[in-house]
């Protein structure tokens, strides 16, 4: 369906348009602005092509002017699609205050500087002694609270916590019984994980020998693919499973059973995000082409909880991201484009 029948509730003077030469999967949005140029926003875009060598292109985004630019010399090659890419948090740099941080993810953790006119390799994460072979990461996470903490999550039912400092691993725990899809923190020792054994799992870093298990599919052994906690309110976190159009709302205080679920999308969900700024409202976005952005009302009603607002792309939605730096801005990405909506 062409852009110009699309049936949108935001307007079209609400969105912009990025085309990239090739497929997109992983984006991020920085939360430090650009040096030159302090209202542009920095956008990390990872190609998505099934081969040895991939892409990575940072443009930049004007919310005054709604206008994107393109940076030829912030651009480099990347092994494999990375599985996600993300800028530091907060902004602060270890090396010079002029540059940026970016994290991505695929064979291993790699760290890239991000200058006004260049990107340079930072480091490697390579946690395998022996092996010249790898599990692959299938995604990471930064924490905010400490920023020289990332922990990664990996098919070899692992999740590695790195200290990035000093460029060593804090701890690798056995983290599932299968392999785990997504890992985020939620304060600075503590971290969850989702499995393709269908288990949400907490873990502190104070005590590693324990973890608890806030959600178990309700089919065994149905993947869950992606998680989200909270940050504006610790105590939700949202999942969701293979092959499902449901978003699951989670209390941590109330274990086993969600507190809510999302169920408008009319395929897979793909990718979930909570606002930066509102503790009640997330985003979603899947194989329907819809990206749906919820308010979880204090108690749910009989009938299940409606979109608050809706928006359709050209095809399916791969990626989201809601901007913390630009808290009115969504990312979404599908096919070879990105697109900016306004909420």
């Amino acid at each position: 369906m062409e852009n110009s029948t699309q049936e949108s509730h935001l307007r079209s003077d609400n969105s912009i348009s990025y085309e990239s030469p090739y497929p997109l999967y992983a984006m991020a949005l920085s939360s430090m602005p650009s040096r030159m140029n302090l209202n542009h926003q920095r956008i990390a875009l990872g190609s998505f092509i099934e081969d040895y060598p991939n892409r990575v292109d940072i443009i930049s985004f004007d919310p005054e002017t709604l206008s994107i630019k393109t940076h030829p010399t912030l651009s480099f090659d990347h092994p494999y699609p990375p599985t996600k890419l993300m800028f530091r948090p907060n902004g602060k740099s270890p090396s010079s205050s002029s540059s940026d941080l970016l994290a991505s993810s695929g064979d291993y953790l790699r760290l890239w500087e991000v200058r006004e006119t260049s990107i340079e390799p930072f480091s490697v994460f390579n946690n395998s002694k022996t092996s010249e072979f790898c599990a692959p990461l299938t995604s990471f996470d930064w924490n905010d609270v400490e920023p020289k903490r990332i922990g990664t999550s990996s098919i070899d039912t692992t999740c590695t916590i790195w200290d990035i400092e000093k460029g060593v691993v804090e701890t690798q725990l056995i983290a599932h019984d299968k392999e785990v899809y997504d890992i985020a923190w939620g304060e600075a020792k503590v971290f969850a994980s989702v499995s393709a054994d269908g288990s949400v799992r907490i873990f502190d870093l104070r005590d590693k020998e324990h973890s608890t298990i806030i959600y178990e599919s309700p089919q065994p052994d149905t993947p869950l693919l992606r998680l989200a906690w909270n940050k504006q309110d610790l105590r939700y976190m949202a999942t969701i499973l293979m092959d499902s159009n449901k978003v699951v709302i989670l209390d941590i205080r109330s274990p086993t059973m969600p507190v809510a679920e999302l169920e408008r999308h009319r395929a897979s969900v793909n990718a979930i995000a909570w606002a930066p700024l509102s503790c009640k409202h997330i985003c979603s976005a899947g194989d329907d082409t819809q990206a749906l952005i919820w308010e979880l009302p204090t108690v749910a009603g009989p009938n299940g909880i409606d979109p608050l607002s809706m928006y359709s792309a050209g095809s399916e939605i791969n990626q989201l991201q809601w901007s913390a730096a630009q808290p009115d801005w969504i990312a979404i990405a599908f096919s070879n484009k990105m697109q900016l909506l306004k909420v």
